[in-house]
């Protein structure tokens, strides 16, 4: 292998089955994959994949849960230089067509529960590519070759360091949702910087419930741990009363979740009396924890580390950790090692030294390579090697960076900028509030004024007043919100973020009803 190919992953699983074949590497619902079998399937794969004619740098998207063939397919792409692109089974026919047309992939895999979104999504392609199965486990021995045979131009080589492994769609929930591609290279280098704050052993059994189509399912624990010999049990979906039961009965040391996912295990009824002993260490992503639900996690004698990052980032690139909790709520901590970050005034992109507040801007191995057939969307955040994230951020005199908001969340009202994620932090803090998300609204007085969607607690009273003059006690007046409508849930994305767009239309859609027609 030249000095190219050193950091590819496909390799990972190969000195895995040499050093520990028979640990168990995958438990898949009580399915179990050794580091043997793994690789051995990932290897068999692979071969079928270039025996069919696919070459470095094709496509094959994947409609399906989480699973241990999913897991076989990524690492048999990685193997062969195939660029793995996992689509979302939550999207409607019609987005999911847009994501297939974008990507351009040479096989779609199909799990059978999702066989009528794939159809319904196909139908309106003009170029369809291949279809296979993923009705049975042993992928590996029903490949298909692409529709025109032998596909021309396809390309035969070594793997390298540079060639894609992975197009991640971003979540898509200010804008039309674009394709990351994060290369061999990107995947190492995050999986490295994680592994220096949060690391994993061989003996840790990590508990994986994000979504694989989602960047976390792979580069939040999951890969670094086949990668160091641990064993991951592999949930398909995030259901809090089997993640607990889970985390008792498999003896869970390790899992990663976002804010919301915490939430829903601390309000479960059985969250008070499950033995979490065994889970010495979490990590917490897409949002900061709200403080008290930190002490609740804190309470049960579970460490936590927060962080920041985002899908052209691979995603790393914020921690903070467990020892810095307390003293440093509401922050995301510090660069990861490896990365490295800056702060941009917001208008006229000048860095800025010490404390202070503007654009966060990320730079280093981590940093994807592009968007997918997308090269005006991929200038559009470059700048002169960083990348602009589109986050808020405030830097203190300590080098601790808090995620203030996503630039295009902050609405104006009266003059006055106002975060979202501010008001949310205080409305998390009253003891009726089990979730929130504030949105900007237009207003014909004050330009825009906030609108709060609160979800209560169960058995806390509280009303519309109770909440805004809870908020002016610690907000400046132009930062109270002017209304709080209650709602059952809030609308989030596969990662767990709020997606305002929609409270938005939703909010214009209530104005639209009350007008007089």
């Amino acid at each position: 292998m030249t000095a190219a190919g050193l950091h590819t992953l496909g390799r990972w699983t190969t000195d895995r089955a040499l050093a520990t074949p028979d640990r168990i590497a995958i438990d898949d619902r009580g399915v179990v994959l050794t580091y043997r079998e793994l690789d051995d399937r990932a290897a068999r794969l692979a071969e079928s994949f270039s025996e069919a004619g696919y070459g470095v740098g094709e496509r094959v998207a994947t409609l399906t849960g989480n699973s241990s063939d999913h897991v076989v397919i990524f690492f048999a792409c990685a193997k062969a230089g195939l660029v793995l692109v996992p689509l979302s089974w939550r999207l409607s026919p019609r987005e999911l067509a847009l994501q297939l047309d974008r990507s351009d992939p040479a096989l779609l895999l199909v799990e059978d529960e999702f066989d009528s979104l794939a159809a319904a999504a196909l139908e309106g392609l003009v170029k369809t590519p291949s279809t296979g199965s993923l009705g049975t486990r042993g992928i590996e021995h029903e490949m298909v070759a692409p529709t025109d045979g032998a596909r021309t131009g396809s390309v035969r080589r070594a793997v390298e360091d540079d060639d894609a492994l992975l197009i991640i769609f971003t979540s898509g929930t200010l804008d039309r949702a674009k394709g990351a591609i994060l290369t061999h290279a990107n995947c190492f280098w995050t999986n490295l910087s994680l592994s220096r704050i949060a690391e994993i052993t061989s003996s840790d059994t990590v508990l994986a419930v994000m979504p694989q189509y989602h960047v976390g399912g792979w580069n939040i624990q999951p890969l670094l741990a086949w990668w160091m010999g641990a064993s991951v049990v592999l949930e398909r979906t995030f259901d809090p009363g089997r993640v607990l039961q889970l985390i008792a009965d498999r003896k869970i040391t390790t899992m990663m979740g976002v804010p919301a996912n915490y939430l829903l295990l601390a309000q479960h009824p059985a969250f008070a009396t499950t033995d979490l002993s065994s889970l010495t260490h979490a990590i917490v992503g897409g949002a900061p924890m709200p403080e008290p639900l930190l002490r609740v996690w804190h309470g049960r004698g579970v460490a936590l580390t927060q962080g920041y990052g985002l899908t052209e980032a691979s995603p790393n690139v914020l921690c903070l950790p467990d020892e810095d909790a307390r003293r440093k709520i509401g922050s995301a901590g510090k660069p990861y090692p490896h990365v490295e970050v800056a702060v941009a005034d917001a208008v006229t992109g000048e860095l800025l030294d010490g404390d202070a507040e503007g654009e966060l801007l990320v730079r280093g191995p981590g940093v994807f390579a592009g968007y997918f057939q997308q090269e005006d969307a991929t200038r559009d955040v470059m700048r002169s090697g960083w990348l602009a994230t589109g986050d808020l951020v405030h830097r203190d005199a300590d080098g601790y960076f808090r995620i203030v908001d996503r630039l295009k969340d902050i609405f104006i009202s009266g003059g006055e900028n106002v975060a979202p994620a501010e008001v949310e932090s205080v409305l998390f803090s009253h003891p009726a509030v089990a979730d929130v998300s504030v949105v900007g609204v237009p207003d014909g007085q004050w330009g825009e004024v906030g609108v709060a969607w609160v979800v209560a607690r169960t058995g806390v009273s509280t009303d519309e007043t109770d909440l805004l003059e809870f908020c002016a006690t610690s907000l400046a007046r132009f930062k109270v919100p002017k209304h709080v409508r209650f709602v059952a849930s809030i609308p989030r994305n596969s990662s767990g973020k709020a997606m305002r767009r929609v409270l938005l239309e939703a909010w214009s859609d209530q104005l639209s009803a009350r007008s007089p027609q």
